[in-house]
């Protein structure tokens, strides 16, 4: 079914048309047509994702696919940072908490397929450019930050991408149309419309409305009412112009995206986190890394402004540099002092299991892990064992946990830190690094602050606020009933 030329009832211009359809030829000449090919899959365990979540992975075989678990559901994703994997993760744990087995395709791990090589040639684009811009003011206030938030919003950009997605339905087809799949980035949620797919959810993962996220023939669900709202109408997706609206059916309303450990253990960890604060234990901050790399000396000047607070005993720092050693390099060359405080963490996932059970109470300590899945998952470890998290307002910035929401690399994200302080368990996007060191401080110093954040998370699960993954799977398992009956609470009813 064409997708491209018209968008829930707003023709698109020819000249977009054209675009999306030159740009799928270029993709063909560059990468090659593998639409005929065959390809099949087969369910393996893996060491980190099996053993937290139930979840198997889809990888490719040389023997059709064999049987699948009685009750499952497909979390289709991209590695593209560590974002969409982490909202995948409480996906999995969600579908894990409701009795599904979790199968996990990730489209950018093919790499013989078309597909896979389109989806890695545009995220090498997307992550140069996302470092480019915390190195030149002029590219981020002219190219990156404007692309984010108006050109990404538009709905010819939409257009674009669904011609380029359905080369993305090759690997799928050894899987059966009415299996329950979760996306939780547009590419997978497109390319199973495609595929013919017809209990699709759309995981919208940001606060800002952009046509990108667009994937019609699949449910949206979106974690916000300000991006409801916005999505429902199409707001500002075609300039001035008023467009065509969503459909009642086509959205919803559903939640954070928090994973079933996190919001089953909220009272549990908000009140330890609350007794620290009150009786004047070390702040135990966390500063994780994304998979982009950017902002390097953004955060190297944070750590120094920390490093006189732990070596007092009034500050605790964890860091999560994900999959990159490298990172931890820069950190030495550009803050010296951490030396003698610091001790590292490397590739020792059950180590860093048992840290996360048991966290040190003083120094500075250095996670590292080559496999991706422990390198995204060792933060979520971590989060639970912070009494602050210190991050972007990215994918982070809706989980349970008090926040510092440092400055934003794509101008998207900026939402992400409103929707934190609106609902209280995070701070106002930081301006600049100094407003950011002096919130630092705020934090060891004024522990009020944290026990307000805290109380809010509290009140927010009350809400039904951080419910959004297990409505995710429920409404992908049954789309007429799903949304009519939950045993969790939904935001906003």
């Amino acid at each position: 079914m064409d997708r491209t030329s018209e968008i829930f009832g707003n023709k698109i211009d020819s000249r977009t048309v054209r675009k999306a359809f030159a740009r799928q030829r270029k993709f063909l000449r560059k990468f090659g047509d593998d639409r005929n090919r065959e390809y099949h899959l087969a369910v393996v365990d893996n060491p980190v994702l099996t053993p937290a979540f139930g979840a198997k992975v889809l990888t490719l075989s040389d023997k059709p696919l064999g049987k699948l678990p009685e009750k499952c559901v497909v979390i289709g994703n991209i590695r593209m940072g560590f974002g969409h994997y982490r909202i995948s993760m409480a996906m999995a744990s969600a579908a894990r908490a409701l009795g599904y087995t979790p199968l996990w395709l990730d489209l950018n791990s093919f790499p013989e397929t078309t597909g896979t090589k389109i989806i890695a040639y545009q995220n090498k684009l997307y992550s140069m450019a996302s470092r480019l811009s915390q190195k030149s003011r002029m590219f981020n206030k002219f190219v990156w930050d404007p692309l984010n938030t108006e050109g990404f919003k538009r709905l010819t950009y939409n257009a674009v991408d669904q011609a380029s997605s359905e080369l993305m339905t090759p690997v799928m087809r050894d899987l059966p149309r009415d299996i329950p799949f979760i996306a939780t980035h547009v590419w997978p949620a497109q390319a199973a419309v495609h595929a013919g797919f017809s209990h699709v959810v759309n995981a919208i993962p940001d606060n800002w409305a952009m046509a990108l996220h667009l994937s019609e023939g699949a449910l949206h669900l979106v974690q916000t009412p300000s991006s409801y709202f916005s999505y429902r109408t199409l707001k500002s997706f075609a300039g001035e112009k008023v467009l065509a609206p969503m459909g009642e059916d086509d959205i919803f309303y559903a939640g954070h995206y928090i994973d079933d450990e996190f919001v089953s253990n909220i009272e549990k960890d908000c009140a330890e986190r609350i007794a620290r604060a009150e009786s004047g234990k070390p702040v135990r901050f966390l500063l994780t890394i994304g998979g982009a790399g950017a902002q390097g000396d953004y955060f190297a000047a944070l750590v120094r402004k920390l490093v006189p607070f732990i070596k007092e005993g009034r500050a605790v720092l964890y860091l999560n540099i994900g999959d990159y050693k490298s990172v931890w390099d820069m950190f030495e060359q550009k803050v010296p002092e951490l030396g003698g405080i610091s001790e590292t963490h490397f590739d020792d996932w059950e180590g860093t299991r048992a840290f996360a059970s048991s966290p040190a109470e003083s120094g500075v300590h250095v996670f590292c892990h080559k496999d991706i899945f422990a390198a995204v998952y060792a933060t979520n470890l971590l989060m639970r064992a912070c009494d602050v998290l210190i991050t972007k307002p990215s994918e982070l910035a809706f989980y349970p946990v008090p926040k510092l929401m440092i400055q934003h690399v794509g101008g998207h994200e900026c939402w992400g830190a409103v929707r934190a302080a609106e609902i209280g368990d995070g701070t106002p996007e930081c301006p600049n690094l100094a407003y950011a060191e002096s919130m630092l401080a705020s934090f060891i110093e004024k522990r009020d602050i944290l026990l307000k954040m805290n109380h809010a998370i509290l009140s927010n699960k009350k809400s039904g606020i951080y419910n959004g993954a297990y409505h995710a799977v429920e409404l992908a398992a049954d789309m007429d009933s799903g949304r009519k009956e939950s045993v969790y609470a939904y935001a906003g009813r």
